[in-house]
């Protein structure tokens, strides 16, 4: 009598879905196991668990809870809720909706308190959004006209942009890669960022190391552009600046939190004085 083998069955493991995929992709960012973050949210970690493979269905505030721990952006959250088939629940309006009127005032207070120093407004990807009269006066003096691209980043990099006249261009540069790796790691579902970043790091001259983030270096606590150039101060003395960011820190809207602007200041006398004549009209 023979006997027929027993069949082996190896279970299948189970996959993440759409919203597992992006909660995974933000706990690596966050450097969280699903354990850290069950406990930090206040969920079980079998629950989270199958919330992540998709046997159990989250709830919004769940969802709410799980963003702040992990401290996502607006934006992010959105994903967040519609990968678990919910609606947004954040605006992204345009700044130049009727809706936005108080934050254009708002922008244009700043950059306009700023003469006869520069401010740039950018957004999430360094696009420029907005400049005041400062920034046109001293970048179109410097490069003899206004710049080839729209992205700060862009024109910083490339060689035949901005570059040229940056009199601390490795510093510079380096410090905004360092800026931009960061936000690559800290945003890992925002294409747009890394489709930046190896567009900036191919421009000829970029140093090879700058290819690859190193976590333990952070951006200097201020940033410092010098504009070199004979032309900028009427003696060969570049202009000097050291810049701040301003953010709206309780914005409920996607485009408000991801608007920076960046107001630059002189760093010296000369600087200052310079800023003062171009304003002046006596440059």
């Amino acid at each position: 009598m023979t006997h027929a083998a027993a069949a082996t069955v190896t279970p299948i493991p189970s996959q993440p879905t759409p919203l597992g995929l992006l909660l995974r992709e933000w706990r690596a960012a966050r450097r969280m196991s699903q354990m850290d973050l069950a406990l930090e949210a206040g969920v079980s970690t079998r629950h989270l668990s199958c919330v992540e493979t998709g046997k159990a269905q989250p709830s919004r505030e769940l969802l709410a809870r799980l963003a702040d721990t992990l401290d996502m952006p607006l934006r992010e959250r959105n994903a967040l809720l519609v990968a678990a088939g919910y609606a947004p629940r954040y605006s992204e309006a345009t700044l130049a909706t009727p809706a936005m009127a108080p934050v254009r005032q708002a922008i244009d207070f700043i950059i306009g308190q700023q003469e006869p120093y520069p401010a740039v407004v950018m957004n999430r990807r360094w696009d420029v959004v907005r400049i005041n009269r400062a920034t046109a006066r001293i970048v179109s003096l410097a490069r003899g006209g206004m710049p080839r691209h729209n992205n700060i980043l862009r024109q910083v990099f490339d060689p035949e942009d901005m570059r040229p006249v940056m009199g601390n261009w490795e510093s510079l540069a380096g410090d905004l890669i360092r800026h931009l790796h960061n936000e690559v790691a800290a945003t890992p579902l925002d294409q747009g960022l890394r489709t930046l970043l190896d567009d900036v790091l191919a421009y000829p001259g970029v140093p090879a190391r700058w290819r690859s983030r190193d976590p333990d270096a952070y951006p200097l606590p201020l940033c410092t552009t010098v504009f070199a150039g004979g032309a900028l101060d009427g003696e060969g003395h570049p202009l000097r600046f050291f810049s701040t960011i301003t953010t709206f820190g309780t914005a409920r809207d996607v485009t408000v939190e991801e608007l920076r602007i960046e107001c630059m200041f002189p760093a010296d006398e000369r600087t200052a004085e310079r800023c003062k004549a171009l304003a002046a009209g006596s440059a």
